[in-house]
C-alpha cells in the first residue's frame, strides 16, 4: 500500500515460515533478497502506469545489504521501499528497510539495490523516461 510523504513509499508485511529459516534458526540471507525483490515488483505494479508495466521490465544489477538483526519462524517484518533519487540512464536505486512488525522503527535489515530498465519487446537497456519514474518520486 502506498504511503504518504515527500517520497512515495510502499509497504508490505512478510512472515517467516519454516521454509525461510536457515541452520542458525532465523531467516536465511537469500530470503531477505527474495523479499526485497517481491516488494520492489509489488511497488512497481501498484504505482506504475499499466502501459509502462506492459512495456518495461526491471533487472537487478547490484544489491548491498546491511544486517543488524534477524527474525525467527513465525515472526514478521514490515518492509518499506522507496526511490529517493532520479534515475541515471537506464538505472535507478531502490532502498528497502525491514523493521520488526512487533514494534520498533529501527531497521533490522536494509537493502540498497540498483535496478536497470529493459524494453519488454527488445530485451535491451533503455533510458528511464521521466514519466515512468515520476510517480515513484512524487512528481507525477
Amino acid at each position: 500500500m502506498p504511503a504518504e510523504g515527500p517520497t512515495p513509499r510502499y509497504r508490505m508485511t512478510f512472515t517467516a515460515g519454516p521454509e525461510h529459516i536457515d541452520f542458525m534458526g532465523h531467516v536465511n540471507n537469500a530470503v531477505w533478497l527474495q523479499w526485497a525483490q517481491e516488494i520492489a515488483i509489488a511497488h512497481w505494479e501498484a504505482v506504475a502506469d499499466p502501459t509502462h508495466v506492459d512495456a518495461y521490465l526491471w533487472v537487478v544489477t547490484r544489491h548491498e545489504i546491511d544486517y543488524r538483526g534477524n527474525i525467527s519462524e513465525g515472526e514478521s517484518v514490515e518492509a518499506e521501499t522507496r526511490i529517493e533519487t532520479p534515475p541515471t540512464g537506464a538505472r535507478f536505486e531502490r532502498l528497502i528497510d525491514f523493521m520488526p512488525a512487533a514494534g520498533g522503527r529501527r531497521p533490522i535489515v536494509s537493502v540498497r539495490s540498483t535496478w536497470a530498465m529493459i524494453g519488454r519487446d527488445s530485451g535491451r537497456l533503455l533510458r528511464v523516461p521521466p514519466e515512468v519514474v515520476a510517480p515513484f518520486l512524487g512528481t507525477a
